[in-house]
């Protein structure tokens, strides 16, 4: 199974194209606009399933599978974790939860900003986090933004997952410590002397073990189109 996500930065509609040369088996996008403005073609193909989820039709987040993976958005979901969204998938003998993640801002509340958002919402979703489960998306959010005051810091959300046995995959696969990371997934106002890791895939043990491969994208092939880089992930499920 291969997992992609990527912020395309809005007008999903004219980089489809670029993101499915990646051959997606499920794709997370945020900053998506509302899938009735896209047309599929030869090489933008139709997927076999999609869900879109936002405040205006100008921006949200989508979930889409090819390949015959199906999903459906789980009846737990609480719209007050924005946007942290929980999808039962299955395909291929597989069923798991996934995570479809686009961590926000709050303007009416610092402290549950971003990962703020991520803490509480996998303390509300604890339960469905026993099982196979994998989150995936833009958390924006880095260990070195712990100084933050957040009702939960990047550490807390990575300490909390770790009890329920789900590890980043990145850090995992390349043995590299949280806030160490030697691969940036974004490029603040698309500047190259800008880079940041925020874009994280987070999974279960019984998943962590079957990842065969990671590639993150670069700045050379994918800054005239978004600040943020696709990053991959490949499971021999």
């Amino acid at each position: 199974m291969r997992l992609i996500m990527w912020n395309c930065q809005g007008a999903f509609r004219k980089k489809a194209d670029l993101i499915q040369v990646l051959r997606p088996d499920i794709l997370v996008v945020q900053e998506c606009e509302h899938p009735d403005k896209y047309v599929f073609s030869s090489t933008n193909k139709k997927p076999d399933s999609q869900y879109w989820y936002g405040d205006s039709r100008r921006k949200g987040i989508c979930i889409f599978s090819f390949n015959d993976y199906k999903f459906e958005l789980l009846p737990d979901f609480n719209p007050k974790f924005r946007y942290i969204l929980p999808f039962r998938v299955t395909g291929h003998g597989q069923t798991f939860t996934l995570y479809a993640i686009w961590a926000m801002s709050n303007k009416d509340n610092y402290e549950v900003r971003y990962i703020g958002q991520v803490w509480l919402a996998i303390n509300y979703y604890e339960e469905l986090l026993r099982g196979a489960t994998i989150l995936v998306g833009d958390f924006n959010s880095n260990k070195i933004w712990d100084y933050k005051a957040r009702v939960g810091d990047h550490s807390d959300v990575v300490n909390k997952l770790a009890d329920n046995n789900i590890q980043s995959v990145y850090h995992r696969h390349f043995e590299i410590e949280q806030g160490s990371e030697k691969h940036p997934t974004f490029f603040l106002q698309r500047n190259f002397n800008k880079p940041y890791h925020i874009d994280y895939c987070f999974a279960s043990a019984d998943l962590l073990d079957k990842v065969q491969n990671i590639e993150i994208g670069t700045y050379e092939n994918w800054s005239a189109n978004s600040g943020h880089v696709p990053v991959t992930i490949d499971f021999d499920l």
